[in-house]
């Protein structure tokens, strides 16, 4: 089964939201609309009863008849909706409208004088009308007063049609907005989650050959996403190469000691030990080759992917605290300044395998002191800072002719200055696998200054 994309289940979280909550807008929108409408038929109900009061005259039983002339004209008309009554105290109904015939309904009771009545009525064939009553005194001519209770109530059926038309449109509406959101969403959606099916698309490049990396111009939110994949892309095509490049060193560089080895086992009039000794020779150099291959082809490349920062004060209190023991009867003082919040991302072993091979050499040539620096390279546009190592020494240095074949030798053991062989060319190497560079020069003590930035990034 294939799973649902990233578009396909916000937008069906979103549908969701909104039917919660335009339909809880909708119930209270409606509960709203009900009550403003029964409060507009209170309203008129009240109108119409004060219209039936002012148009009520004596009658000549005592009672109280509305003048036809004022009343209501619906008053008048059977099955109109709008009914009305007037009931004397003693329960003589002075007058009903027409439209009251045959509708079964029956008002209030007496009502105390000022008092009213509003509610719910059922006539004979169940349909709901809305009533209102109220209690008054009337002083006839005669100076004589009674209490009458005026009625008055109004089908409800219109109240509904006008209810159900009402929810059909605000159904309607809001129908229509929630399609028109989810659409805009769609269209939003589709924008902004591009760079992600472009990342998809690249991938898928890079997966058959038709890309080396991700490409550029992603946004902010992506690019730390973007570009480790690079670094990690870059790093294990660098890391093949090596392996390659190294297998191809090591039977590249096999073949003179093995064709001297060769001939020393076919030379019989050679003595034994002299033999012997160029073979042991040989071997030497074989096994510096293997380690000096071995260790290129280890390094990480200082990708950071998967491992933790290395807290530099630490690992190079580590390796100094080491070294001091190998060299204790030399006497060597080692000063280590480190700034606050130093940290590597690489791997540890990368910055041991620099920092150790600078000291151990600078420990080799010192007189009687070292002193190693560790700076932090920051940048406002990089996601992590660089390092600056500066190991320095009092020894005699080495010399400015000498600095260019430190740096650019090749390979091969024979080419390497004496006293900074393997360990040097390896800090290169690991420098350069992590973007950075190694500088040669004069230290302040007398000796070599060898400098390492690894830029921010």
């Amino acid at each position: 089964m294939q799973p649902h994309s990233l578009s396909t289940r916000l937008l069906a979280s979103v549908s969701v939201l909104l039917v919660v909550f335009f339909g809880i807008t909708i119930v209270a929108l409606d509960l709203v609309f009900r009550d403003l409408a029964e409060r507009s038929v209170r309203d008129r109900l009240e109108i119409q009863l004060l219209a039936l009061i002012t148009a009520s005259d004596e009658d000549t039983n005592g009672g109280l008849q509305p003048a036809p002339q004022l009343a209501e004209i619906r008053f008048n008309n059977p099955g109109s909706g709008l009914y009305g009554e007037i009931v004397r105290s003693d329960g003589y109904r002075s007058w009903r409208s027409p439209s009251l015939a045959g509708t079964g309904l029956d008002f209030a009771p007496a009502l105390k004088t000022g008092e009213r009545r509003f509610g719910e009525l059922r006539s004979a064939d169940g349909t709901v009308v809305l009533a209102l009553s109220r209690g008054i005194e009337w002083e006839f001519n005669n100076r004589k007063k009674r209490s009458f209770v005026y009625s008055v109530a109004e089908s409800r059926d219109p109240y509904y049609a006008q209810l159900n038309r009402f929810r059909v449109q605000l159904f309607g509406w809001f129908s229509v907005l929630m399609l028109l959101l989810l659409g805009g969403l769609a269209i939003l959606l589709r924008r902004l989650l591009a760079p992600l099916r472009r990342v998809e698309r690249e991938i898928e490049a890079i997966e058959v050959g038709e890309m080396t990396e991700l490409g550029g111009g992603y946004p902010r939110e992506l690019l730390g996403i973007t570009t480790n994949l690079n670094t990690l892309l870059r790093s294990e095509r660098d890391r093949l190469q090596r392996y390659r490049n190294t297998l191809g060193n090591l039977a590249h560089s096999f073949k003179t000691p093995l064709a001297v080895m060769r001939n020393l086992l076919g030379a019989s009039e050679a003595s034994k030990l002299t033999i012997a000794r160029q073979l042991d020779e040989q071997v030497g150099r074989m096994d510096d080759i293997v380690k000096y291959q071995l260790k290129r082809a280890a390094a990480s490349g200082g990708t950071g992917l998967g491992t933790a920062p290395v807290d530099v004060r630490a690992a190079l209190e580590a390796l100094r605290g080491a070294l001091l023991k190998v060299y204790m009867d030399r006497g060597i003082v080692c000063d280590l300044s480190v700034a606050e919040g130093c940290m590597y991302f690489g791997d540890r072993e990368d910055l041991s395998e620099m920092a150790g091979n600078l000291l151990d050499n600078a420990f080799k040539w010192a007189k009687s002191r070292v002193r190693l620096t560790a700076n932090r390279l920051a940048s406002p546009a990089a996601r992590r800072d660089g390092l600056q190592l500066i190991v320095e020494d009092d020894g005699p240095g080495i010399p400015e002719a000498e600095r260019a074949r430190v740096l650019d030798r090749g390979a091969r053991l024979d080419e390497r200055v004496s006293g900074q062989g393997i360990g040097l060319s390896v800090v290169r190497e690991v420098a350069k696998l992590n973007g950075g560079t190694l500088h040669i020069g004069e230290s302040a003590l007398g000796g070599a200054l060898i400098e390492i930035r690894l830029p921010p990034i």
